[in-house]
């Protein structure tokens, strides 16, 4: 997809959820990594991310760009736009976007920990510093890294 096709599936989406105009630009941004897309208040542009679009279906892709055109429509009609704001989640409901990014893949597990005196495992991405973490259920100091 280009960002001439985004354009349009934009414009397209817009006016069919939310009888109103896209009159901004869409276009893809590869430097996203963790979100769908993003909404820029100084010129009202919207970014997506490219990946996300590519491993996606159109259900998927619809849902992030109802997202951000419920920040984009709120904030022209001067009404709560962000995460937070009940105007945002009641629109958002309304027009079937989604609330989060599905994950792209799971993220590797390189480490697990295990707290000796209550059982809870611990899996990470990062080696841990054991002087200075400790087991948040009952507060003894962790073993590992184990294997597995």
């Amino acid at each position: 997809m280009t960002d001439q096709d985004l354009q349009r599936l934009v414009e397209q989406v817009s006016l069919q959820a939310f009888h109103q105009p896209f009159v901004n630009q869409a276009r893809f941004n590869a430097r996203l990594r963790t979100t769908g897309g993003r909404f820029h208040l100084g010129d009202g542009h919207l970014d997506f991310n490219p990946t996300l679009f590519a491993a996606s279906d159109a259900t998927v892709q619809a849902g992030i760009i109802k997202h951000e055109l419920c920040h984009y429509h709120l904030y022209r009609a001067r009404r709560g736009y962000k995460h937070r704001d009940a105007d945002f989640k009641q629109l958002l409901t309304q027009v079937g976007g989604l609330r989060y990014a599905p994950r792209l893949t799971a993220t590797p597990v390189r480490y697990r920990y295990c707290c000796p005196q209550c059982g809870t495992e611990y899996l990470r991405q990062r080696r841990l510093n054991l002087s200075r973490y400790a087991c948040g259920r009952c507060g003894h100091r962790l073993e590992g890294p184990l294997e597995g």
